[in-house]
């Protein structure tokens, strides 16, 4: 395994106590790689930036995410923390919520639906979109050096269809009821 780079090891060793030990020898080098990476934070592209795309045993990069016991709402409250201390270290914390598609196929897929795409919609235009619905919950701080605000998400969570909540015999839990189990 490489050695981190000094500037993000303060970052990156906040999330070791959440991984059992096995699996924190992969994980750093995708939280890494999530961090360094340009574009599409693909676990491809996080092993390429931080050199281990020829890795003979790649695969064990993929389990982290789709094996690997770990618990995303741990995950989410220290980077959070992390969040919080380096960019909103005083003053109110705002944040924000909004919800994106990702669009998915297969059988496999059972949580997914067909939603409004907001991008493609107009007021006169109606657009259909099939995938996963999304919510993420962000922090919203002012970058004084960008002279905007950013908004640094924080925590995602799967938004299921109403079929998905039909086939399982519960009543579907609505886009804002969701939201507010975020808050």
């Amino acid at each position: 395994m490489q050695t981190l780079p000094v500037e993000l090891l303060p970052f990156i060793v906040e999330f070791q106590p959440l991984f059992s030990k096995s699996v924190w020898e992969n994980a750093q080098a995708l939280l890494t790689g999530a961090i360094l990476a340009i574009g599409k934070r693909t676990v491809t592209a996080c092993l390429r930036i931080t050199g281990n795309s020829d890795d003979p045993h790649f695969q064990n990069y993929h389990r982290v995410l789709n094996r690997a016991q770990w618990s995303a709402l741990a995950l989410s409250q220290v980077l959070l923390k992390l969040l919080v201390k380096t960019f909103a270290p005083s003053g109110p914390l705002l944040f924000g919520i909004d919800d994106t598609i990702e669009r998915r196929r297969g059988e496999k897929i059972s949580a997914k639906g067909i939603y409004r795409d907001p991008v493609r919609s107009s007021k006169s235009h109606f657009v259909k979109a099939s995938g996963l619905r999304w919510l993420s919950c962000m922090l919203l701080v002012n970058i004084p050096w960008a002279a905007t605000i950013w908004a640094l998400p924080f925590l995602t969570v799967l938004c299921p269809s109403e079929r998905y909540y039909q086939t399982r015999g519960r009543e579907p839990q609505k886009l804002t009821d969701r939201a507010w189990q975020i808050i």
